[in-house]
Order: C-alpha cells, then sequence, then structure tokens
C-alpha cells in the first residue's frame, strides 16, 4: 500500500471510533441514566485516549512525510489529517484524557445545577474544566492567543479579531433595529396549551419536510437540542412546552439543517477527514437558513399555520399573516435558543467576550454570574431573574466548548450570504415554500455546500457557493427588510 493509502485506511478506523465516541455523548443526554455519570466519564476517557494515541502515532507523521496527493481530494484528505496530528502532537495525552473525563461527569453537574438554579454547585467544577482548556489552547498555541488555538477547532482559517470586527459591525445596526421594533405594538401570540405526542408528531413531518432521512436517523428529546453523527447514522434531539409549541418545532427544523448536511455529504467521503462538516460556522449556517430564511419566512409559515391548525385547531390566531408575525415576535427574553433573528447573534457576543475573557484570565470563573448578568442588563436593559436564564443556560462551557459560541454567529452571517444566492436561482421559492415544498432549496443547498463535507476550507466554501466574500451586508439587509415590512419601520 502507498503511504497515502495507508494513512487514509488509518484515519478512516479513526473516524469510526470518533463516531462511536459521539454516541456516547447523544446517550448521555438522552437516555443514559442520571446515575451512569461517573462511569460514563471514565469511559469517554477510555475512548479519548485511545483516539489521542492514533491521532498522534509517529507512523502518522511519517505517512505525512511520504504521502503525495494525486488530486484536489487527495491533497484536502492529507490537509485535515495533518491538521489534526498537529493538534494532537501538541496536547499532552494525560491532558486529553483528563478533559474528556472532567468534562463528561462536567456535563451532569451542570444538569443538576440548572435544575436546582445553583451557580455555587457548579462552578467548581467548571473551575476545573476553565483551567483545563486554558492548558490545552496554551499547548496548540505555542506562544500564540489561546483563545485563537481553541477557536480554530470549531472554525479553522478564522481569528478572534477577525469575528470581534464583524461583530462590532453588526452591533449598533441591530440594537438599533431591535429599538425601533420593540417601540411598536407586538403582535399577538399563540393561546392554548399543545399537546406533546401531536407536537412530536408534527415536528417529524417537519423534518422530512426539509429533507431529513429518517431511515438513517432519529428524532429524540433533550434538554438542550442537538445534532450527532454523520453519514449512515446521524441523530436529532428537540424538547417540547405545553405552551410554546414553536420551541419544539423550530428546535428541530434547527436541528435538522445540521443533520441534512451530514446526511448529504457525498457518500464516498464517509469516515474520512472529509466525511463531516467543514467547519461549526458553516454548520450553522445550514441550520440556520433552514429555521429561518426558509422556516419563518411568509410563504413557509402560510402552510405551516393550515398543518398546526389541522393537529391543534384553533390557538387564537386567526389568519396567515397574523401567525407569520407571531412566528416572527421580537420581543424581550433571556434564553439564546429562543430568541428572535434580531436579537440572537446579541446573545452571542455576550457570550464571545465572556469566554475570550475566561480563555485570557481577565475574568475569573467566580465572577463569571455577576460579569453575565451586568452585561446582559447593559445590552439589554432588562435583568437576569434566575441562573438558568442566565449564566447556566447553556451546556457549551461544561462540555469544554471554548471557541463554539461565535460560530453560531458566523453561522447566520453565512447564511446570509447563502441565502441571497439561493433567491437568484431559485425565482419560484416563494410560490414553493407556500406548498410546503422546500425540495428546490434544500437542493440547491445541498448541491454548492453540504455534498463538499471538509474538501473546502469553511470562507472559500461559503465565497464559492455564494459568488461573495462573507460578510454581515446581507444578513443585515435581510433583516432589515423582512421585519421592516412586518413592523412598519
Amino acid at each position: 500500500m502507498s503511504a497515502y493509502a495507508q494513512i487514509l485506511a488509518h484515519a478512516s478506523e479513526t473516524a469510526a471510533l470518533a463516531q462511536i465516541a459521539g454516541r456516547l455523548g447523544w446517550d448521555q443526554e438522552t437516555v443514559m441514566p442520571r446515575g451512569a455519570a461517573r462511569q460514563r466519564g471514565a469511559e469517554m476517557a477510555a475512548i479519548e485516549a485511545v483516539l489521542h494515541a492514533r491521532r498522534s502515532a509517529p507512523q502518522v507523521g511519517e505517512w505525512l512525510a511520504e504521502a503525495q496527493a494525486a488530486d484536489a481530494t487527495q491533497a484536502a484528505q492529507l490537509r485535515e489529517i495533518r491538521r489534526a496530528y498537529l493538534r494532537a502532537t501538541k496536547v499532552p495525552s494525560d491532558l486529553a484524557k483528563r478533559l474528556a473525563q472532567v468534562t463528561s461527569e462536567a456535563q451532569g453537574k451542570w444538569a443538576a445545577a440548572r435544575a436546582d438554579e445553583d451557580v455555587a454547585a457548579f462552578l467548581p467544577v467548571l473551575q476545573e474544566v476553565v483551567a483545563l482548556k486554558r492548558a490545552e489552547g496554551a499547548a496548540l498555541a505555542e506562544g500564540g492567543d489561546v483563545y485563537d488555538a481553541l477557536l480554530a477547532d470549531y472554525e479553522p482559517g478564522t481569528t478572534a479579531d477577525q469575528i470581534a470586527a464583524i461583530f462590532d459591525a453588526m452591533r449598533a445596526p441591530l440594537v438599533e433595529l431591535r429599538a425601533a421594533i420593540l417601540a411598536r405594538p407586538m403582535p399577538q401570540g399563540l393561546s392554548g396549551t399543545f399537546a406533546e405526542a401531536a407536537q412530536m408528531r408534527l415536528t417529524r413531518e417537519l423534518a422530512e419536510t426539509f429533507g431529513y432521512d429518517l431511515d438513517r436517523g432519529r428524532i429524540d428529546k433533550a434538554v438542550h437540542p442537538f445534532s450527532s453523527g454523520s453519514g449512515d447514522d446521524v441523530r436529532i434531539t428537540t424538547r417540547t412546552s405545553a405552551t410554546d409549541p414553536f420551541n419544539c418545532l423550530y428546535s428541530t427544523i434547527h436541528e435538522t439543517g445540521h443533520a441534512a448536511y451530514e446526511q448529504a455529504i457525498d457518500p464516498a467521503y464517509a469516515l474520512t477527514p472529509l466525511g463531516q462538516g467543514v467547519s461549526m460556522g458553516v454548520h450553522e449556517s445550514q441550520s440556520r437558513i433552514y429555521e429561518n430564511q426558509l422556516g419563518r419566512s411568509r410563504a413557509f409559515t402560510g402552510w405551516l399555520y393550515g398543518r398546526m391548525r389541522d393537529v391543534f385547531g384553533d390557538f387564537g390566531i386567526t389568519d396567515a399573516d397574523g401567525f407569520h408575525a407571531a412566528v416572527n415576535r421580537v420581543h424581550n427574553g433571556h434564553i439564546r435558543t429562543e430568541a428572535d433573528e434580531v436579537q440572537y447573534n446579541l446573545h452571542i457576543m455576550l457570550r464571545f467576550d465572556l469566554e475570550r475573557a475566561l480563555m485570557s484570565g481577565d475574568l475569573q470563573v467566580a465572577d463569571l454570574e455577576s460579569a453575565w448578568n451586568d452585561r446582559f442588563a447593559a445590552d439589554f436593559g432588562y435583568a437576569v431573574d434566575k441562573p438558568s436564564n442566565g449564566c447556566l443556560q447553556d451546556v457549551h462551557w461544561s462540555v469544554g466548548l471554548f471557541g463554539y459560541f461565535p460560530t453560531y454567529a458566523l453561522g447566520n452571517v453565512y447564511a446570509g450570504c447563502l441565502y441571497q444566492a439561493l433567491r437568484q436561482a431559485v425565482p419560484q421559492l416563494d410560490d414553493q415554500l407556500a406548498r410546503g415544498d422546500t425540495s428546490a432549496a434544500t437542493a440547491w443547498l445541498r448541491e454548492h455546500v453540504q455534498r463538499h463535507g471538509g474538501l473546502y476550507e469553511p470562507r472559500e466554501l461559503i465565497a464559492q457557493a455564494s459568488g461573495l466574500q462573507p460578510g454581515p451586508a446581507p444578513l443585515l439587509d435581510y433583516l432589515q427588510r423582512k421585519f421592516g415590512a412586518l413592523y412598519g419601520l
């Protein structure tokens, strides 16, 4: 076998083991007994040790030195293997194993602290997670910026300073738009209660409407909705609320965007470094364009209004225009995942600044709750009422995902660019969405984004698909047009 064939075979087996680790994570958040957390931590640490050893094996370095790429696809495979190898060889095995164990246990402690509204119960383990992530970042950075080194795991080729510049360009227009909207009368919301079983039936229908293949996936419930897996086993979760079915339905559409991306990747890339989404920002572009530009459009909500009346009967809204306004209602709220399109990115900016300060040491874990509450009051104009609506609302920091949050807003920026191109490519888009038909839109996204997997670098992929260099202008224009029309601005 050639060096390339040997290294790809090794990488494919490593990818298969990583999928097993991911399945353990899915199980932990859906059906694992609460009392199994400590054992699961040991299991996750054991498999992480195996993965780390494989990724950092000296033989990988020897193969990389010898391997020759015959085409662009092989060059991209080697690029990703090299990136993983360099990362693995910089992080000591004991540190990688300890991180896997602590973050697995921390997730359970976060969930319990969140349920009990007890920040103090979570801070000791968060302190350990932060210390371990700082050590990991320092090992990766080799004297450079610790946060940039962690960010590269989620959005390679992008720095925190570049993200900060994008956020600075977005902040003032978003704050101005929010203020103008909140000065207008708020649209009517839904009334009544919505049976969980009916929500779950409709949520499965919506997932399939947006192209999710349930023969290669499943939908379960979790505290925090997420997508897991790739190729022929891609699973999503959602959550239900008796008084807010949008929480369930739009969480499902969002996660379907993630899952559809993974299911659409070229099967030739399965269980190779290219067989997954290229970055979390690109991943988020798919979930956000499914959820917002498509799922919350006037055309699609007109169809959904009819389906919800079929399923739930009367819920207090008498026409499709009123329903569209309810779906897109801009209102005060603490929860990022429930935020409207206008305010969502402001939630991300808060987290980005706080986690960057945690990694630099400018913010101590003991001061996180007060820092969060002060920043939220300054940004949104009202106070955090309880920890589950504040610094305990997200799972990310408990599992060590520092550098992940800004990719949500980058995903919105990328989605803005893609949507502009999609509308030009599919001129009958609104007519199709009004019939509940997303096939032309999702086919365009599969062809131009999803099928490529990790073949291209993130910004290169978005530029190639949209014809635009990624930037916030298309997103801001879309938001101004949509919410200007909704609120008569």
